[in-house]
């Protein structure tokens, strides 16, 4: 089956987006490590700075390397927080839905590894966030 250029260059922008959502987890994380590990900051402190951190990351690599915008910076980064709160909220909505059902009352047994049902549930609210964000960043924010 041969696949349209159309098509391909999406699944490269996908998996960039992928690639940079790895990268903005390591930011986040490393931030939130060093500022209370290293730094003594307060957690919470060092929580809110490892995700603004991320957020920021993730704004700077999509708009040059995943979607090659030239666009004005203010105006998308905007539309990229609230694109951000709109799929965080589908994200929490899936959570709390499925954790809050029968489902989430769960624990599944995967390769031999007991996952709850929150658990679960956790990872599914994650797939949507990463395709309403992919979908949303590709047609709203660098379009």
């Amino acid at each position: 089956m041969k696949i349209s250029p159309e098509k391909a260059e999406k699944l490269v922008q996908f998996i960039k987006y992928c690639m940079v959502g790895v990268l903005n987890t390591l930011v986040t994380f490393g931030v939130i490590y060093l500022c209370k590990s290293f730094l003594g900051m307060n957690l919470y402190v060092s929580n809110a700075l490892g995700y603004i951190c991320g957020v920021t990351n993730s704004f700077l690599c999509n708009k040059s390397w995943v979607f090659h915008s030239k666009g004005g910076y203010g105006r998308e980064a905007l539309k990229f927080l609230v694109g951000f709160a709109i799929c965080y909220a589908l994200q929490f909505a899936v959570v709390w839905m499925l954790t809050e059902s029968d489902f989430g009352k769960y624990d599944f047994m995967l390769a031999g590894i007991v996952i709850s049902g929150y658990g679960i549930a956790t990872v599914l609210g994650n797939v949507v966030y990463t395709l309403a964000n992919f979908v949303y960043n590709r047609t709203v924010t660098f379009k």
